[in-house]
């Protein structure tokens, strides 16, 4: 079976099932797992008192043991894993626990709901789950705008880019690319703590992301229904402060209608982002439910490209 056929599998799997609660309950989860392992490194090489290129050096140090750790881990598995269809359906079980698509729908859909309410305390808290800015600044508008944005980004970042180096390389590029994003969310941040520590990480993470951005990007515009969302895309990408984010959240701007980005508060600090299809009106309650329904259609335009490259190498 192909790596495509394999993550093709293991999407519908976490798209139909996600990962229990009662799994999480007994065992965790293989992120809070690898995050543990990041979290150790740091906390044994990152060194406040080092010099900046020492830290960078320490960083990268440890990233690379992370990832390396992570995919050896996953090449042991899928080599020992017996090649009949019994052993190909563990892998790609296990594959699913990597790829973000249900979870990432419920957290998003967990805002709309109140929100749909007018239940501005309620959505607050929930969009504080899936945004870092301070949500107790936000309104309604600004409440959808955050939780758009983190759809549009964790579109690329949970689910295509996942499936991208899955269909790559199986499970090992999976693996990999899990490690990197995990890092890249732990300690890629630019505060005076990871600055210098996460700099390798999170330039890493710009790498992995690249074309995965541009994939999801291109998948929101295709099932938009219109060129909007194709022209903002093209027209404002750029514009955001991440070389990848840009793609996805414009893109989404203009296939819904509305102005994405712009300036957000963290903590004591406000930052002064650009706006994304800038001209346009800013998101509603209703504008969230339409973009969940963009995601579910953009994610199915995705997989159905992964069973054609599955079905394509079966009959070659």
């Amino acid at each position: 079976m192909s790596a495509a056929s394999l993550m093709f599998a293991a999407w519908a799997v976490e798209a139909l099932f996600g990962w229990p609660s009662w799994l999480y309950r007994l065992i965790r989860h293989p992120v809070v797992w690898l995050g543990a392992g990041v979290r150790g490194l740091e906390q044994l090489l990152n060194r406040t008192t080092w010099p900046h290129v020492a830290r960078y050096v320490s960083g990268a140090v440890a990233s690379l043991l992370a990832i390396c750790a992570a995919t050896g881990l996953a090449f042991a598995i899928s080599l020992a894993l017996p090649e009949t269809p019994l052993g190909w359906a563990i892998e790609a079980l296990l594959a699913s626990s990597l790829i973000a698509s249900r979870s990432l729908y419920a957290h998003v859909a967990a805002v709309a709901r109140p929100l749909s309410a007018h239940d501005i305390a309620s959505a607050r808290t929930a969009v504080s789950q899936i945004v870092g800015r301070d949500p107790a600044q936000l309104d309604e508008a600004g409440v959808a705008r955050a939780a758009l944005e983190s759809l549009a980004e964790n579109a690329s970042d949970g689910v295509t880019a996942p499936l991208f180096w899955g269909a790559l390389f199986g499970l090992p590029g999976l693996a990999a690319y899990k490690a990197v994003n995990t890092l890249d969310s732990m300690i890629g941040h630019r505060n005076e703590r990871y600055g210098a520590f996460g700099g390798f990480a999170a330039r890493l993470d710009d790498v992995a992301n690249l074309i995965p951005a541009r994939l999801s990007g291109f998948a929101f515009a295709a099932v938009s229904g219109g060129t909007s969302s194709l022209r903002t895309m093209l027209h404002d990408a750029h514009r955001h402060r991440s070389p990848n984010a840009g793609w996805p959240e414009a893109a989404m701007a203009g296939a819904l209608g509305v102005r994405l980005s712009g300036p957000r508060i963290y903590g004591d600090r406000t930052s002064a982002e650009p706006w994304l299809n800038t001209a346009a009106p800013d998101p509603s309650p209703d504008t969230l439910k339409r973009g969940l329904s963009l995601y579910v259609r953009a994610m199915v335009l995705l997989a159905a490209l992964l069973a054609g490259m599955a079905l394509a190498r079966s009959v070659a």
